[in-house]
């Protein structure tokens, strides 16, 4: 592929950082965004080196400029763990609604292709599993993380806006469950949290009965997704995630087993408006993008834990 001028915001999360370094190794420029209230420098530091890469320290809700040429805004910027945006909620709002605007603008004004990393959470709590993208979900607008599902919610609803009013070319991935290292120790997920419990032999700390599900997806095969469906010409929205499900219960298991088999599982009260399945139906991935999960859930994991035994998490 010829070589392109990329821009990322929330370039040094979690996902940003790993498109970024896929991005570079495919041999294009990247511009890289953040303002360090969920992304973390020890994601991008090893980029500062490479002459193909410019990071620029900002809040994307402000007006967002880059001189020169760009062949795509990948807007990844927010976030997007339910501790963050409980931590965060007006932030969480503010990324998803006046950034999207200022992202959109920025790529509108390039002639650039526009990237929005929507989530699944935009299904809420489902009805109907597994979720295709024709599901209109089951969101509470005002419980606590209604300010995540509506962000995001709002966030398609103006890229789609643009799309039909300007012609912009939109891809709009709607990601599930993504897993892997420079996960943040902390970030109050199913997968840190049980790896660092198991890691430290505490017990594993599983919220209701342990029965509600979920599909889990390795950061490269997520990568991988996204790359080809910024070279397709879908400008809807495109589920990425492992339609392969497991309960919390079996991920703790797996995670005990890799990580900490003296640690004990134990049981707490359900969050509210927690799902209690989360699986994507990816049928538009398969057929159009010829995209599937490769990695393995277990070998993934294990991969995870051994990025936490040895980060300074």
């Amino acid at each position: 592929m010829k070589s392109k001028r990329m821009l990322i915001t929330g370039a040094a999360g979690f996902i940003g950082s790993h498109l970024t370094e896929r991005l570079l190794a495919d041999g294009h420029k990247v511009i890289g965004i953040d303002n360090f209230i969920t992304g973390r420098v020890e994601n991008i530091d090893r980029f500062f080196r490479d002459p193909a890469y410019t990071f620029i320290q900002q809040d994307v809700t402000n007006f967002i400029h880059v001189p020169g040429k760009l062949d795509a805004v990948f807007h990844f910027a927010s976030p997007a763990s339910p501790v963050d945006y409980a931590q965060f909620p007006i932030p969480t709002l503010k990324v998803g609604a006046l950034g999207t605007h200022k992202a959109l603008g920025l790529a509108k004004d390039k002639g650039a292709a526009f990237v929005l990393a929507s989530t699944s959470e935009v299904y809420g709590d489902p009805l109907l599993s597994p979720q295709p993208e024709s599901y209109w979900g089951n969101v509470n607008p005002i419980g606590p993380r209604g300010v995540y599902d509506e962000a995001k919610r709002f966030a398609e609803a103006m890229t789609m806006a643009y799309h039909r009013y300007h012609g912009l070319q939109v891809r709009i991935v709607r990601i599930f469950n993504t897993f892997g290292p420079r996960m943040r120790a902390n970030d109050g997920r199913a997968v840190p949290n049980f790896i660092m419990q198991a890691l430290h032999n505490r017990p594993l700390t599983v919220y209701g009965n342990g029965r509600q599900t979920r599909s889990l997806c390795y950061i490269s095969d997520l990568v991988e997704g996204i790359i080809r469906l910024l070279a397709s010409g879908i400008n809807a929205p495109v589920n990425l995630g492992n339609p392969h499900e497991v309960t919390i219960l079996e991920l703790a298991g797996i995670i005990r087993r890799l990580a900490g088999p003296e640690s004990k599982i134990v049981h707490k009260p359900l969050p509210v408006d927690d799902p209690k399945v989360r699986c994507p139906e990816i049928s538009i991935a398969r057929r159009v993008l010829k995209w599937t999960p490769k990695v393995r859930l277990e070998d993934g994991l294990r991969k995870t834990v051994e990025y936490f035994k040895t980060s300074k998490c």
